[in-house]
């Protein structure tokens, strides 16, 4: 079986993510990780905090901690909500981490070597009020592309054009507010990507048939537009340090790398530190270095972070001249909105992730937001749309077919799966119904297609009522009582399969449906075509309990109080 690299865009260190962050880069990751993982592939999921650059040292000077312990509780208040969410990293590490600082200083001094970094005076913005240089986005303003008016010294939210401090209209301080601006000269890192230009398209033009339009779309619109030489270090006390051995001035000016140079390294880092933890045993260069014919590398993230990962760390990767691995598959989504609005925790709009699990079980969430992922456009949560979802899907398809098949079992059967006669017509198509689902199923996984692959699982749940409502058990034990315990048996074993297969979505729920079944040996990882048609896995005799109601559904007075505490149209 193949190894399988995965990584999600790593989730800033300010603040707990909302839902729109969390369908955007780790929720689908995990999925596609589960899958592999049950197809037998050897996995590993990598992710971490990314806790360098202004966003890190505004958050830390609000709430008045030095930084480190700021990005220390944070990360552990983060970790607690994806750990909630049931995220099943293999590594949730830390962009601070030592192995981060050295692999980042490698690559800087590799890149040096090479000739693709050069020391430049530049003219930048300096704050007399702050006593300090405002790199990046410690400048907001007004984006000069688009007329957003608090656009970032780095990045434009709304139109998602790259940008330097200087480029803003009207700039002033993100830490007092002053506009009393000056541009004053200071020396910085510049990597080269103009001479990595032709390099970076040959790469590029391999790969991007295979990518997402989105991906592929907005990869060659920045090497369209041309790489442009770009700052790699700031004015900051937070950062992987500038080395002294290659750079002796800047590193006793305090340099630091910028944030979006060591945090794409940090997925190495990550690997490195999780490594560290049991080096005898876990190999990490074997996942990065010379591993382009032993391992497929699949990244996710939103695509305000596409340019990142198509064009500048693979130019960094492609400067240092070293075989790195760098990505097979670039899985691109478009955005989550509230409403049709953006989230935002100041103006209290939207659901943010730890708010989530507090009102439902992560599995609620876990498949809305991947039966509704934005892939193909932007798509909009609304409350409406989410209850009609769980009361649907969730409640009435899976959870109403597991309650009532094993109720009715145990009240006419008792508590163990009936063994009826031998399966007829039914069953045969049932069988032939399951195992087409099932196929359809595996390769909307296997080609990424989340919202197509929970709209097959949703089409499997289904399968089974149908059945249930063609046989009618309630019906036919009055006259056929063993057709009735076949009915009943059958069912029983669509339950395991819906367990089995259904895990990567709902892990909770499927573990729940899993160990009503008191199985001697239960180790399907899972079903194949013919086990899928025969329906066999859970056989007559099994004891079996009935677990508590799996999914409970949603009122309208649900719904109006989670659009009052949280917002959304006639709130």
């Amino acid at each position: 079986m193949a190894r399988h690299l995965i990584t999600s865009a790593l989730p800033y260190i300010n603040g707990i993510k909302h839902l729109g962050n969390m369908v955007g880069s780790m929720l689908p990751a995990d999925v596609y990780s589960r899958y592999l993982r049950q197809r037998g592939h050897d996995v590993l999921y990598i992710c971490a905090t990314d806790e360098h650059g202004t966003p890190a040292e505004l958050a830390a000077k609000e709430q008045g901690l030095p930084v480190a312990e700021f990005c220390a509780q944070a990360h552990d208040a983060q970790k607690a909500v994806y750990d909630g969410f049931a995220l099943a990293f293999d590594y949730f590490g830390r962009s601070s981490s030592q192995q981060n600082v050295e692999i980042t200083q490698h690559f800087a001094r590799r890149l040096n070597d090479n000739g693709f970094i050069e020391e430049r005076a530049i003219r930048q913005v300096y704050s007399p009020a702050d006593g300090r240089f405002l790199p990046d986005r410690y400048v907001e303003g007004t984006c000069p592309h688009c007329g957003y008016d608090k656009a970032r010294g780095d990045q434009c939210e709304n139109c998602t054009r790259v940008l330097d401090p200087t480029d803003l209209i009207n700039p002033r301080s993100a830490i007092s507010g002053s506009t009393d601006l000056e541009v004053r000269e200071t020396k910085h890192l510049f990597l080269l990507q103009s001479k990595l230009q032709h390099e970076v398209e040959e790469w590029v033009s391999r790969h991007e048939d295979d990518w997402p339009q989105l991906a592929s779309s907005i990869a060659r619109k920045w090497l369209n537009e041309g790489l442009h030489d770009r700052a790699i270090t700031r004015d900051l006390d937070w950062g992987v340090p500038v080395p002294a051995d290659t750079w002796p001035e800047l590193a006793a000016e305090g340099k630091v790398f910028y944030v979006w140079f060591d945090a794409p390294i940090e997925y190495i880092g990550a690997t490195k530190e999780w490594a560290d933890l049991d080096p005898e045993n876990r190999d990490w260069k074997s996942w990065w270095y010379e591993a382009d014919d032993t391992v497929r590398y699949t990244e996710f993230m939103a695509k305000d972070n596409v340019p990142f990962h198509t064009v500048m760390f693979p130019a960094t990767e492609l400067g240092v001249r070293e075989p790195w691995k760098k990505v097979d598959y670039v899985k691109a989504f478009n955005w989550l909105t509230y409403y049709g609005g953006k989230f935002s925790t100041s103006q209290k709009r939207g659901v943010f992730t730890d708010q989530a699990l507090e009102i439902l079980p992560a599995d609620y969430w876990r498949y809305f937001l991947i039966a509704n992922a934005p892939e193909s456009d932007d798509s909009s949560f609304t409350w409406e749309h989410f209850t009609a979802t769980v009361n649907k899907d969730l409640a009435d398809t899976l959870g109403n077919f597991v309650n009532r098949v094993l109720s009715f079992s145990r009240k006419r059967f008792g508590d163990e799966v009936p063994a009826g006669g031998e399966p007829g017509e039914a069953e045969r198509k049932l069988g032939e119904e399951i195992a087409r689902l099932l196929a359809e199923y595996e390769a909307q996984m296997e080609s990424l297609q989340f919202r197509k692959a929970a709209a097959a699982l949703r089409a499997l749940w289904s399968a089974g009522n149908s059945y249930l409502e063609e046989k009618a058990p309630w019906l036919e034990i009055k006259t056929d009582k063993e057709g009735a315990a076949l009915t009943l048996r059958t069912a029983m074993n669509l339950i395991h399969l819906y367990a089995v297969v259904s895990e990567p979505f709902i892990p909770a729920t499927s573990a729940a449906m899993r160990q009503a079944f008191t199985l001697t040996d239960d180790t399907a990882t899972w079903v194949t075509a013919d086990e899928a048609k025969s329906l066999t896995s859970v056989p007559a005799g099994t004891p079996f309990t009935v677990p508590p109601v799996l999914f409970a559904k949603l009122t309208d007075e649900d719904l109006e109080n989670y659009k009052e505490r949280f917002g959304g149209e006639g709130a």
